[in-house]
């Protein structure tokens, strides 16, 4: 079958849920995508940074295919031998006590969630529900109806109320002032993206996430920081608070945490915050299980042993440095940390992803006028140089 019979099937008998590019993948493999024609495309989005290891890196299939043949899923009313290997893994790497593994970033969230609003009572004194986590505008954090409920983006929220607003306060992202005003005595921490991705790559300004670790020592709230899509290597650092120097009470990571092969997800956080949620309050069939474990501990391996997490920064600031080179009256601004870059246009984004993907370059509109671009970070300067070459071509072109 051709792509176009593809898109019929999934058209027919598909939810209508995702508007993606008319691209069918058939096999992928480092920074490159095949169509179902065999046609070679860079990929310049990576599985939404699911993927920064590149596309079925070997030494994370061997731990996939090596745990496949022994024992997938055991019931964590068992325990299994790769589980601690992961948790000993996450502690060394990041300094954290303890993990909470999950699966999709969503879980992640929500259990991030209920962990700052079980220390809320149990450790802080709040009044029975009356728990409030603060956000940020233009968040992302997931597609559950919890999370929706506190997005400021109709497309995420309208349609799927009731909510609990006063749950969740909302301030201006990188206005401190703004933020100091939504505290109250019920306040059980602040959630925030240190860079928002589906935002399209917002960087906030300089000393913000400081002074959000100053606020919440200051006021006995939980700093907790979503690096689901921002952390493990794609801006340039293990986690992108780490350019501010802070210490998020709680931090929440997945997509690159299992290289694109599996659904790994989870917190991190100290004994003193961790140890609030008691057997039985909290969990998920699948989070924890020997192929999941297995998997993550070979993809950290594979960031930090092939310094994947270097070559972001190097490469990144190479690729920003070209783009914003390119004299195009479309572009209003580049910006990005490491291989993660949003070039905002003066026009809107999708004609030109479109034409893009023809010119054998995928990447992803967002808020109508920006283009996102994160490929995996095994990229070099010789595809960046092509990449730009391409982006320049097509931003001639007049597509209206």
């Amino acid at each position: 079958m051709k792509t176009q019979d593809y898109i019929a099937i999934e058209n027919e008998y598909g939810a209508h849920n995702y508007h993606p590019l008319d691209v069918v993948v058939e096999r992928a493999e480092g920074c490159f995508v095949y169509d179902v024609e065999g046609k070679k495309y860079l990929d310049c989005l990576a599985a939404y940074s699911a993927v920064n290891q590149g596309h079925c890196h070997p030494k994370i299939k061997e731990a996939f295919l090596e745990q496949v043949n022994k024992v997938t899923l055991t019931s964590r009313a068992f325990r299994n031998d790769k589980l601690p290997m992961l948790y000993k893994k996450m502690h060394e790497l990041t300094g954290y006590d303890m993990f909470l593994p999950m699966n999709s970033g969503a879980e992640a969230v929500e259990t991030a969630i209920k962990l700052a609003r079980r220390w809320g009572y149990d450790v802080k004194g709040v009044e029975k529900d009356k728990a409030e986590i603060i956000v940020a505008t233009g968040n992302f954090h997931g597609r559950t109806t919890t999370i929706v409920g506190f997005s400021d983006d109709p497309d995420s929220y309208y349609g799927y109320g009731p909510y609990c607003k006063e749950a969740f306060p909302m301030h201006e992202y990188g206005n401190i002032e703004d933020l100091k005003s939504k505290i109250s005595k019920n306040t059980v921490g602040i959630l925030i993206e240190p860079i928002q991705g589906e935002g399209g790559v917002v960087i906030p300004p300089e000393g913000y996430l400081k002074a959000v670790e100053q606020i919440c020592r200051e006021n006995n709230i939980l700093f907790i920081c979503d690096e689901i899509q921002s952390g493990l290597g794609r801006a340039g650092k293990l986690f992108a608070h780490y350019y501010e120097g802070v210490r998020p009470d709680i931090v929440i990571v997945g997509k690159a945490l299992s290289g694109g092969f599996y659904p790994v997800s989870g917190v991190l956080a100290d004994k003193h915050i961790m140890l609030v949620i008691k057997p039985g309050q909290h969990g998920s069939t699948f989070g924890g299980n020997p192929l999941a474990a297995a998997v993550a501990i070979r993809a950290l391996d594979v960031l930090i042993e092939e310094k994947m997490i270097e070559r972001s920064a190097e490469m990144g600031e190479y690729f920003i440095n070209k783009l914003r080179a390119i004299n195009n009256p479309k572009i209003k601004m580049v910006r990005g940390r490491g291989l993660w870059i949003g070039l905002v246009l003066n026009t809107k984004a999708r004609p030109y992803c479109v034409r893009l993907m023809e010119e054998g370059m995928l990447c992803k509109d967002t808020h109508e006028t920006i283009i996102r671009i994160a490929p995996p970070l095994v990229i070099t300067k010789e595809e960046i140089d092509w990449a730009v070459a391409t982006i320049e071509k097509v931003l001639n072109e007049n597509l209206g």
